[in-house]
């Protein structure tokens, strides 16, 4: 008996495990969209799950004085997203009152350093959770064909955009991945 429970249960572990290196297009979209969103997801979820048990003096930790902090980090996933919105969607860069809100998250640095402290992680989560429920509203709207197409002016297509927010989303959570390992 207990042979056949570690078999099921080596089975149930081994399933979960492949499933969740399957790709495949989420409900709702059309395809090449939909898979984007699930690959989007996917890295916003490893994101949550590293940083979603931190306390406020391990969000802030900084490695140096020109380091950023998790808080910082998780801020400017937010903001970089929401430029690509208005870039993609609205095919226009951050207006004036657009750059107040967000322009020191994009930038991050000294500015950031002050201001993005002492909150804890739902603080810069519930952010980063905004910002992509109004991506996935967006992209409800839109097809393979608007993935597929380069706005007039512009040098790359909307699913390229779309990618770089995934690989820039993967780059700051490798940083934040450094950081965690160091916090003290």
């Amino acid at each position: 008996m207990r042979n056949h429970l570690f078999i099921l249960l080596c089975l149930v572990v081994a399933l979960t495990a492949s499933a969740q290196r399957v790709i495949k297009a989420e409900d709702g979209f059309t395809p090449n969209v939909g898979v984007l969103v699930s690959m989007l997801n996917d890295m916003k979820d490893r994101v949550e799950r590293t940083v979603k048990d931190l306390e406020v003096d391990e969000i802030d930790f900084l490695l140096d004085e020109n380091a950023n902090s998790i808080g910082t980090l998780v801020l400017h996933l937010a903001a970089t997203e929401k430029f690509y919105q208005v870039y993609t969607f609205q095919n226009r860069e951050f207006n004036d009152k657009e750059k107040e809100i967000w322009g020191t998250r994009m930038s991050m640095g000294e500015k950031a350093r002050k201001l993005h402290k002492g909150k804890p992680i739902s603080y810069y989560l519930d952010i980063y959770n905004d910002v992509r429920k109004k991506t996935l509203e967006y992209l409800k709207e839109k097809d393979d064909k608007w993935l597929a197409t380069v706005p007039e002016g512009y040098r790359m297509n909307n699913h390229w955009s779309w990618y770089h927010v995934m690989e820039h989303q993967s780059s700051h959570l490798g940083q934040i991945l450094l950081l965690k390992k160091r916090i003290p």
